[in-house]
């Protein structure tokens, strides 16, 4: 049992000595509001069951990481989720979870984002975070919705773990955010905003689209026309089934022929409280170099994600020109979504003095079909056995082969977080993201003390 701000929480206990507090609210917001505080409680509040997540379409990435099983949503989803192996001795290191999904879809009590291995392994307390997800938290309509709803509940959920991680054994102190995807994408974007200095000193961010940028005023009244239209009433007052009709409407109209996005409709917008213009962007975050370390990098092959596998595609990929053609076009999408813009932004962190560190994840499973593909590592940092036993890009390998590669995967993030140095030289302005994860190969060994200066 722990006591924070809002109260006395009972979590659980599990066999590997980690207590689990879930569904803990850091926020409460009207619709289409800014979060407030949470309510306090009297009494022991029940943090055994995860609480709700934001209400969303089917899981974008399934094709890959297959499709989680159903789970409550709600638009009363500002909770999270806190691992901790204990509240004795020193303060641990926390590490603070931001899943991705687009902007769109994805929770942090999904089974295949738990971080026990991580609290276990390197004896760190893990955060998970949910936050408002699609028209409900990233349209901006005026009169109805100001926009970046969904950063500010991570900045309010950052906040909170200031305020009370160190009951739960952290230290406020030792804060490291961890996102991939739209959850890496939203890291960029709250290193520049200056409300969050101090509340994260490092931050890891794989395979972050920085090449989508941020959404300019004309990409932000486009999709609030798309997204109106569909509904055809006051957002206000409709149905939540009503606002997550509209809003796939409003995606399938911005997708265009073919279905395919790669610019989430609904994602933050620029000079949009609490952002700068998207001109301004990255050099705000990269002003932050000196106060926030960072782990930055992509999988080879991000693109496979989104366009392998896809019927309507088939019939031209049986033609041997085409295939090349097609993957050659996979290759430039992926150098200029996430490769070349991620290096981009590691060259300003380095060139403004910060300590910076690249990497680029190259392993694929045999049978797969989607090689070294977008969501790749995550089954080496978070979740477990069971949880991505149904994943089809790991198909054709045996857990167990993935257990020394993961370990120190793990172990290269837990020392990132822990010192700063993950176990390789640091990233220099206009080398590339440097070191490779292939295999279990002894050419991939890490060295804790590599990398150092």
């Amino acid at each position: 049992m722990v006591t924070i701000s809002g109260g006395r929480l009972r979590g659980e206990t599990g066999e590997d000595g980690l207590t689990a507090y879930r569904g803990i609210p850091y926020a409460q917001a009207a619709r289409f509001a800014p979060p407030g505080p949470a309510p306090s409680w009297t009494g022991v509040r029940d943090a055994t069951r995860h609480g709700p997540m934001s209400p969303q379409p089917p899981f974008r990435p399934g094709s890959v990481t297959g499709e989680p099983p159903p789970a409550p949503q709600d638009e009363d989803c500002l909770n999270l989720t806190v691992l901790t192996p204990g509240t004795e001795g020193p303060k641990k290191p926390v590490l603070v979870w931001i899943h991705g999904g687009a902007y769109v879809t994805g929770s942090a009590s999904l089974e295949f984002y738990q971080g026990r291995r991580l609290a276990a392994e390197g004896d760190v307390v893990f955060v998970g975070i949910n936050y408002r997800l699609g028209a409900l938290g990233y349209l901006k309509l005026d009169g109805v919705s100001p926009g970046n709803l969904g950063l500010l509940d991570q900045i309010a959920a950052l906040r909170w773990v200031r305020e009370n991680i160190a009951a739960f054994g952290g230290d406020p102190g030792a804060v490291t955010v961890l996102g991939q995807s739209a959850g890496a994408h939203s890291i960029a974007c709250l290193m520049a905003v200056p409300e969050t200095r101090g509340l994260f000193h490092r931050a890891i961010v794989q395979s972050a689209p920085l090449g989508l940028k941020i959404a300019g005023q004309r990409a932000s009244d486009r999709i609030a026309r798309f997204f109106t239209a569909a509904l055809r009433k006051d957002p206000r007052t409709a149905t939540v089934d009503e606002i997550l009709a509209a809003q796939g409407k409003a995606i399938a109209r911005a997708s265009g022929p073919g279905g395919i996005y790669s610019v989430p409709p609904f994602c933050p917008a620029a000079e949009t409280d609490p952002l700068p213009s998207a001109a301004r962007w990255l050099d705000d975050a990269a002003s932050r170099a000196r106060e926030v370390d960072v782990l930055i990098g992509t999988t080879r092959d991000e693109m496979n994600t989104y366009l392998n596998n896809r019927p309507e595609l088939a019939p031209l990929e049986a033609i041997g020109p085409v295939r090349k053609g097609f993957d050659a076009v996979k290759t430039g999408i992926t150098k200029f979504v996430f490769e070349t813009p991620s290096r981009r932004f590691a060259d300003k962190l380095a060139t403004a003095g910060g300590k910076v560190f690249g990497y680029r994840f190259d392993w694929s499973a045999p049978e797969s079909g989607f090689g070294a593909c977008h969501c790749i590592e995550l089954p080496f940092l978070l979740g477990d056995r069971a949880s991505w036993a149904p994943a089809p890009m790991l198909a054709g390998t045996d857990w167990d082969e993935l257990a020394e590669l993961g370990h120190r995967l793990r172990g290269a993030w837990l020392s990132f977080a822990r010192t700063g140095f993950p176990g390789w030289e640091a990233h220099s302005a206009g080398a590339p993201l440097g070191f490779r994860w292939r295999d279990s190969g002894p050419n991939q060994r890490v060295s804790p003390a590599a990398g150092r200066r």
